[in-house]
């Protein structure tokens, strides 16, 4: 199946071109993420990003370019943070809202700004990037970044900032292609990336006295693999009936149908915000490790101590802002009202349930049950990493984290892809 599956993909030419331009994209985008900005110690930052799993983790998201401190070492957070930023914008400015809603003119409109924000955003994303560098490097920054005058300060910036915005570019002419969302594909590029190093590593260390070890991991990565695809996929089929209608003689309606509510909806994005809220308390304490008043140098040893990425106190918080966040996301991207109101519009009804408020009010209640298991997923896979190091002392070669983004990007592209497969089965019939 799998190998009849490839030979008609290599048989359409549009595909194939498709997906040879995709490959090219993550070609570019990997020259580029091992092209440093001179003047900064590389060999020094992959170890730092190597002790610290959070920064590491962003580290993976932008594929390596951080660690090479390269001309796109901010990846596409910046765009994705402007992205999340309008999304939650268009739950309290009224006329965004509508705009998403109604117009395809005013999706439109709301992409170019978020265009636009992408370029702030980044430049700011740049200079802290730098300053917490120099701040970790010690007095002066002089073991990972050299002290930056006013005018290499500003130009690292703007390359900074073109990178983004060259990936941003990148990204969405890979989406044009309808093999897979464009900025989802970059980060996937990231990742997988990193594995054959990884992997690498870890055979190069190898010896018998480890094979408990390695069975073990393989046994947990199978599982986990397994966990994120169900996951995944998984949803809750609520039953939706259209009444029949008569027009112009002829009847219609009467069609028996499902509406999917997915059990993790939320996808990647309260991971992402969780890892931002967490990781903002040592980087301000980082600040002040080495300030001359003890109480400050004390209180930022306590807290750097605290969000150890080991340790308890920094799992636990991890755990919760996950779990909340999913929940929050969730209401910003699913509105049961607007569900309710588009079914009525269009004759459709759940057996048992009254249209409009009473079908509001159950499809909340059922995404809010479902979300429960999709939360406490979310949260598991975050901290997935900091179990098995404390209780087995083995690492995932790719992170809990990683992996849902990996399993989610290869999802969404084999569906787009047999999509277009059938669109063309259906052109040839």
């Amino acid at each position: 199946m799998l190998a009849q599956k490839l030979k008609q993909i290599l048989s359409t030419r549009d595909i194939r071109n498709d997906i040879l331009f995709v490959l090219f994209v993550f070609v570019v985008f990997r020259v580029l993420a091992h092209i440093p900005v001179p003047g900064v110690d590389v060999s020094g930052l992959q170890s730092f990003f190597n002790s610290n799993q959070i920064l590491g983790l962003l580290n993976i998201l932008t594929g390596g370019g951080l660690e090479n401190f390269s001309v796109v070492m901010l990846g596409v957070g910046p765009y994705i943070t402007a992205s999340i930023i309008f999304q939650l914008l268009g739950m309290i400015v009224p006329q965004l809202e509508e705009m998403q809603k109604e117009s395809e003119q005013g999706r439109q409109r709301i992409n170019q700004w978020t265009r636009l924000a992408t370029v702030p955003l980044a430049l700011i994303q740049a200079y802290g990037t730098i300053v917490f560098l120099q701040r970790a490097g010690g007095a002066g920054g002089a073991s990972l970044l050299g002290a930056m005058a006013p005018v290499q300060l500003v130009m690292t910036m703007l390359v900074a900032s073109a990178g983004t915005v060259f990936l941003m570019w990148l990204g969405e002419l890979a989406s044009e292609r309808k093999v897979g969302n464009g900025i989802s594909l970059l980060i996937f590029a990231g990742i997988v990336a990193g594995l054959p190093t990884a992997l690498l590593r870890v055979f190069s260390t190898y010896d018998s006295s480890q094979l408990i070890n390695v069975i073990l991991f393989v046994i947990i990565a199978l599982a986990t693999v397994a966990g994120v695809v169900f996951m995944t996929e998984g949803q809750r089929n609520i039953p939706v009936t259209y009444a029949k209608f008569a027009r112009g003689g002829a009847m219609g309606g009467g069609v028996h149908s499902h509406l999917p509510l997915r059990v993790n909806q939320a996808g990647v994005i309260p991971i992402i915000f969780a890892i931002s809220i967490v990781l903002f308390p040592p980087l301000i304490a980082q600040f002040f490790s080495e300030s001359s008043v003890a109480f400050l140098r004390q209180a930022s040893g306590i807290v750097i101590s605290l969000f150890n990425p080991n340790g308890a106190v920094y799992g636990v918080v991890y755990f919760l802002l996950v779990f909340a966040f999913t929940y929050f996301y969730t209401a910003v991207i699913f509105k049961p009202d607007q569900i309710a109101e588009n079914l009525q519009r269009q004759g459709g009804f759940i057996p048992g349930i009254r249209p409009g408020a009473e079908t509001s009010h159950y499809l909340a209640t059922v995404s809010n049950r479902i979300l429960l298991a999709g939360a406490l997923f979310l949260g598991i896979i975050a901290i997935l990493p900091i179990i098995l190091q404390n209780f087995t002392g083995t690492n995932l070669v790719i992170g809990g984290t990683s992996l849902l983004i990996v399993v989610s990007v290869v999802i969404e592209t084999v569906k787009q892809v047999n999509a277009q497969l059938i669109m063309r089965d259906y052109e040839r019939f």
